[in-house]
């Protein structure tokens, strides 16, 4: 017989999005809830959403985060009964469960002993061969491999193969292979990352399935012997095998397929002695069969598309689960209805390559519209730190079909107001409005195939950017016009001999210069925008309000300035129907520019360095590897920009940068006419 344990307060092992989540279904549940915070989480929101918060002193995760034993130590000084790891960090580590358990709380997820099953990888591969499912050929990278060993186990499995972390996912520790030649540099750098994401570096080998779907079940289980599923997602738009869009339930999967796909998720949780809620992850070969990849022995970032289309809350039934009750009517008789889409949007530079972005958001806001669903830790004047994932919310939208859902999440994230890091906002719009994520034809190739060029692109013309141009300089116009000592309604720039005109310019993000200078006068107001005049209207004006009419066409802008006093600069976002805009408005005494030294490699966002192969005097070759940075638990390799000598190597392992910070030095060759060897495109 199954005992009951009554919850009465859960502490909440993890931070951001999930954090809220999580103390959401708790308070619903009459549960108190406790958060844990490091110090670069201090005034994140979460903390303040729990009823109480416990510090664990320090900022990388593997000084708090990844401390079960400062976890479970708060757990028991504020006196929770039950700990929910989340997703991520600690979520899926059979030790922490243990730990909890060992404590005497109760550990909201699996047994211990089916997250050691499904945490050895190929282990797991063994039992799922075992009860039937389908698997994918796979070698475990070991410490005693040397690199002849590692190389004749590739030739095994037979390219191209997936460099794959044990532990965790979330595409950290993940590198696809083609040739023998990438494969030990491959384990190398998957080997780290995964170390630092989630404290443990080991990897393994798998066969790569080229223009796969990624299909996943979600699964729910009780003591009591009940298994089921909950229907399929498709989570197949991926970038560096991480997950950008998801969708419940998937276009591919018709009722035949969905049977046979579902039908092995439940066999592989059974087959594990799985309880609580887990995903059974399947890749789907253009030829109809698929293969287990893995079991996520948690609560998946995607889990709410599945709630929308069941209409079930699933951290609620965790916790009922946890406290020994029985799957109830609701889920056993489960039924699909319309369908859902999530986005993630990330801070992070698309078109950079997908480099993760940090800083303050002046402004974040999404509306929550008919159908939309948003969840997330940030909110205006959150600040976004490199040592944590780069995601900034899910969004969400449901509706009774697929292709309205996708328009009600395309046009929620046009419409959103995202001011501070670049964000890849752009790049979500493209996809859900594209022909053939709309038609359904998606696989894990898609955004790779399609190109960033295409896909990133701002929504916004040369016409939109003038017309948001000259909304930004009427909006200083009225932030100057609060501070002046000048009447009202004197215009700015006013004298005695005639009205002045000042020009502004502004810069945007990719370097255009947008001069603009206005006039006013009885006859009215004219906009010259590089030396052309544009007759205009203007409906209202305010600080944070321009309503403009430009050849009859009627457009209400949005605007917010945040001035830089250390610059004398001021940062303006406009936002309208048109699309979403930001630049830098110019300083009219601008200070001295920092001199640029020539061959410098430069840091291109914040970050810890994680290894250094730069070595003063060192001949290198353009796209040579000289440095790798951690940020947001990715690690990134910066190259020689041309080839050359090593002048100066100004960092070391450990060491923390900031964006535009000097790292390497490569004094250029030359070519027999002069000219620098760059690289070739």
């Amino acid at each position: 017989m199954v005992s009951r344990r009554i919850v009465t307060k859960l502490l909440v092992a993890n931070r951001g999005e999930i954090a809220e989540r999580i103390v959401r279904s708790a308070r619903a549940l009459g549960i108190a809830t406790v958060a844990v915070f490091s110090d670069a989480d201090a005034d994140a929101r979460f903390v303040q959403v729990a009823d109480e918060a416990v510090r664990l002193p320090g900022t990388a995760p593997a000084d708090t985060y990844l401390r079960a034993d400062l976890i479970v130590a708060a757990a028991r000084r504020t006196g929770a009964d039950a700990v929910h790891p989340g997703y991520g960090f600690l979520s899926e580590q059979a030790g922490f469960a243990r730990a909890c358990a060992d404590a005497g709380l109760v550990f909201v997820g699996p047994p211990a002993e089916a997250m050691e099953l499904m945490g050895s990888k190929l282990a797991a591969k063994a039992i799922m061969s075992d009860a039937g499912v389908p698997v994918l050929p796979g070698a475990t990278v070991t410490d005693s491999m040397d690199e002849g060993a590692l190389l004749a186990a590739g030739k095994g499995i037979g390219y191209p193969i997936l460099v794959k972390a044990s532990a965790g996912g979330g595409g950290r520790g993940m590198r696809a292979v083609h040739e023998a030649g990438e494969l030990v540099d491959a384990v190398a750098a998957a080997q780290r990352e995964s170390a630092a994401a989630f404290g443990d570096g080991t990897v393994f080998l798998e066969r790569l399935v080229e223009q796969p779907r990624h299909i996943e079940v979600q699964v729910l289980a009780d003591a009591h012997g009940n298994v089921v599923h909950l229907f399929e997602r498709e989570c197949s738009i991926q970038r560096r095998h991480q997950k950008v869009i998801e969708e419940a339930p998937s276009p591919a999967v018709g009722d035949e397929l969905r049977a046979q796909i579902t039908g092995a998720a439940v066999a592989a949780a059974r087959a594990v002695g799985y309880v609580n809620a887990g995903t059974v992850e399947f890749v789907l070969a253009p030829d109809g069969t698929f293969a287990f990849l893995e079991m996520n022995t948690r609560l998946q970032v995607e889990h709410p598309v599945t709630e929308l289309v069941t209409g079930l809350d699933l951290v609620a039934l965790q916790l009922r689960i946890a406290q020994g009750e029985p799957l109830p009517d609701e889920v056993l008789t489960a039924r699909l209805h319309g369908h859902a889409i999530e986005a993630r949007l990330y801070a992070e530079d698309v078109a950079a390559g997908y480099l993760p972005t940090s800083g303050r958001l002046d402004r974040f806001r999404i509306a929550l519209r008919d159908g939309i669903r948003l969840d997330t830790g940030y909110g205006d004047g959150s600040v976004v730190s490199t040592f944590y994932d780069a995601m900034l919310a899910k969004v969400i939208a449901w509706a009774p079909t697929r292709e309205e859902a996708a328009r009600r999440l395309a046009e929620a994230l046009r419409a959103a107001q995202l001011h501070g890091p670049t964000t890849n906002r752009d790049l979500l719009v493209h996809v859900l409005r594209h022909p053939e994520f709309l038609a359904g034809a998606t696989d894990t190739g898609f955004l790779d195939r399609h190109g960033v060029a295409t896909l990133a692109t701002p929504g916004t013309s040369p016409a939109t950017a003038h017309v948001h141009a000259v909304a930004a300089v009427l909006a200083g116009q009225s932030a100057a016009r609060e501070h002046s000592p000048l009447p009202a309604g004197i215009p700015v720039g006013w004298r005695n001999v005639g009205p002045a005109t000042q020009p502004v310019e502004l810069v945007a993000d990719d370097g255009t210069v947008i001069t603009v200078a206005i006039t006013e006068s009885r006859a009215g107001v004219v906009a010259t925008v590089h030396g052309t005049s544009m007759p205009l209207i203007v409906h209202a004006q305010s600080v944070d309000l321009v309503e403009l009419e430009v050849d009859g066409h009627r457009t209400r802008c949005s605007v917010q300035r945040v001035a830089d006093d250390a610059t004398g600069t001021a940062r303006v976002y406009v936002d309208s129907t048109l699309g979403a805009t930001a630049c830098t408005e110019s300083a009219r005494f601008p200070l001295p520019a920092r001199e640029e030294i020539p061959g410098s490699l430069v840091s291109p966002m914040p970050g810890t360095v994680v290894r250094v192969d730069a070595v003063v005097g060192a001949s290198v070759a353009v796209g040579t590897p000289l440095v790798a940075l951690e940020a947001m638990k990715m690690e990134h390799t910066l190259r020689a920009p041309h080839t050359g000598t090593v002048s100066e190597v100004r960092v070391a392992v450990g060491d923390q940068v900031e964006t535009g910070a000097v790292l390497v030095v490569v004094q250029a060759a030359v070519d027999e006419e002069g000219a620098v060897q760059e690289e070739q495109e």
